[in-house]
């Protein structure tokens, strides 16, 4: 009798499982309609809400991009690009129409600093993924070389995997920090003016199309203070700008 309950409490489960992943995919499918059919608005709110829900896709974010600039919407659909460029650096299509929406909105682009020019051939997690490796290769080398007979071959393995693993975790450090990493957010206003304060009347810093990379460094009450394109800094509000990393 006991195992005939754990069965069926299992199947239960499978089939509430199977009924809650469907769901998703059916608002999903209904979203692509709606956009298909030119309700822009419609598809925008199903699409949102499978992001408040916690779908976070490449292809749901290249869409919600894809939407928003149907609607002229170029700071949030430039947001979504990103998004969907953050989880798939590899995305063709994003990047093609990424670069479409910030020639339409004359967005303003962040400068990478040095070291990101430096690691840019791999991105944050590729560079955490060879530090991990690399680690445990190293390790592994250095107690062949303790248990072992101490051989060369070890020792090199050693030394070389150790010197991987500091230059990983170096270039996944300083992309972190750099114009890609997670302070970085995208202004979703128009015409947006940075200022020196945290005041609507304070001197301005820089005037800011929609769509423009901002990197945010703290923030203040109804203020972010971030860093700016043209190698400026200052503060704007903080419901101009949304992060690009959920």
């Amino acid at each position: 009798m006991k195992t005939r309950i754990i069965i069926s409490c299992a199947g239960l489960w499978l089939l509430c499982a199977s009924i809650l992943a469907a769901e998703p995919s059916a608002q999903y499918a209904k979203a692509n309609q709606e956009y298909a059919a030119g309700d822009f608005k419609t598809a925008i709110d199903d699409y949102e809400e499978l992001v408040r829900s916690g779908q976070d896709t490449p292809n749901l974010f290249y869409n919600l991009g894809n939407a928003y600039f149907r609607k002229n919407d170029f700071g949030r659909a430039i947001l979504n690009y990103e998004r969907a460029l953050a989880l798939d650096p590899h995305h063709p299509e994003a990047e093609a129409n990424l670069r479409i929406a910030r020639d339409e909105a004359r967005a303003l682009e962040l400068v990478p600093n040095r070291w990101e020019r430096i690691f840019a051939f791999a991105d944050e997690n590729q560079y955490a993924l060879a530090a991990s490796i690399s680690f445990w290769i190293g390790i592994f080398s250095v107690a062949a070389w303790v248990w072992g007979r101490r051989g060369r071959g070890a020792i090199a393995l050693s030394i070389l995997s150790l010197l991987i693993f500091a230059i990983a975790v170096g270039a996944s450090y300083e992309l972190s920090r750099g114009k890609k990493g997670r302070g970085l957010a995208i202004v979703t206003g128009d015409k947006v003016e940075a200022r020196l304060a945290t005041a609507d009347n304070a001197n301005r810093v820089l005037t800011l199309p929609a769509g423009s990379e901002i990197k945010i460094v703290s923030q203040r009450g109804d203020w972010v203070y971030a860093v700016l394109p043209n190698n400026l800094r200052g503060w704007i509000p903080s419901n101009s700008a949304e992060q690009v990393r959920l």
